[in-house]
């Protein structure tokens, strides 16, 4: 059955693309009144280009079609997963100046926030067991049925991804700064610790989540997205299963394969950017320092020579 059905609304959240245009206009909105008032420098071409990719990536996986397609197929969430909190995140924080991380972190409550996860092992530790305590079948199903819940943590989430983000991509007054063999190391934690909860779903040997199978539950979760009169027309025989191609159990193991594939590969891309940058560093230091000491060699000879 084709997911046309749900309606134009349900297919491409209007409401949410004029939010997004709304976040986009702020940005450019606060970058030029700093710049007239206080003479910040506005943001670059790349910085400015990052952002407005962020909040397309962000439409694309909360608000298009693929939004509803991740409330009837598992590996279609896990996608969506993936990409808003290890795509979208980094690539807004890329966006933004510094200076807007300096004035955000001025405010009471991010103040706050900031100060209590200063510490990569908190930073990283915090977003992935958020991850995988949200992946807990119980408490997965229970938050699907509950808009609110739901929400707030997907907010929740997007905000721990920026913490864990924020050690590898913003340099800071008062933040606790890696170098580049700290942030492989970084990097390698944050994999590690969130394999277990690909792996439980990867190697599970029935279905697990009761929203992408039962139809009841399947129809209250549908309410993140559809209007209830749309939904109203399946009735109560409503299933994920008519409009999904795969079985329940062989989405689910999907999922935790995309899952770990987009990590797998964004932090693929992440550590050869942090490993040339290092080396980089390493050998531009090494050639400074041999051209320090044949400058004091040379001195010392014609010193020798005068003498």
């Amino acid at each position: 059955m084709p997911i046309s059905i749900f309606g134009f609304r349900a297919l491409w959240s209007p409401f949410f693309l004029a939010a997004i245009v709304l976040l986009i206009l702020i940005y450019f909105g606060i970058a030029a009144y700093f710049r007239k008032s206080a003479r910040y420098p506005a943001p670059d071409k790349k910085q400015a280009a990052c952002f407005i990719a962020a909040m397309a990536i962000l439409y694309i996986v909360k608000g298009s079609p693929l939004d509803l397609l991740g409330h009837i197929m598992f590996s279609i969430h896990m996608v969506q997963m993936s990409v808003l909190y290890l795509v979208a995140a980094p690539l807004m924080m890329l966006g933004l100046p510094v200076w807007m991380w300096e004035k955000a972190a001025r405010l009471p409550v991010i103040k706050t926030i900031f100060r209590f996860f200063k510490h990569p092992v908190i930073t990283v530790s915090g977003f992935n067991i958020a991850f995988s305590f949200y992946h807990i079948p119980s408490i997965f199903d229970y938050i699907k049925v509950v808009p609110v819940l739901h929400s707030m943590y997907t907010i929740i989430l997007f905000g721990l991804a920026v913490l864990m983000w924020r050690p590898l991509i913003i340099s800071s007054p008062g933040q606790y700064q890696l170098n580049g063999l700290k942030k492989i190391a970084y990097l390698f934690s944050s994999a590690i610790l969130l394999t277990p909860a690909c792996g439980l779903i990867i190697f599970a040997q029935s279905p697990v989540y009761q929203t992408y199978q039962d139809g009841a539950m399947w129809l209250k979760s549908m309410h993140l997205c559809v209007p209830a009169e749309m939904l109203s027309q399946l009735g109560r025989n409503g299933s994920p299963m008519l409009f999904s191609p795969l079985p329940v159990l062989e989405d689910q193991q999907l999922g935790g394969v995309m899952m770990k594939l987009v990590q797998e590969v964004v932090y693929g891309f992440v550590l050869f950017r942090i490993f040339f940058a290092w080396a980089k560093k390493e050998q531009e230091e090494a050639d400074a320092e041999t051209d320090m000491m044949l400058k004091e060699r040379s001195q010392l000879f014609e010193a020798h020579n005068g003498n």
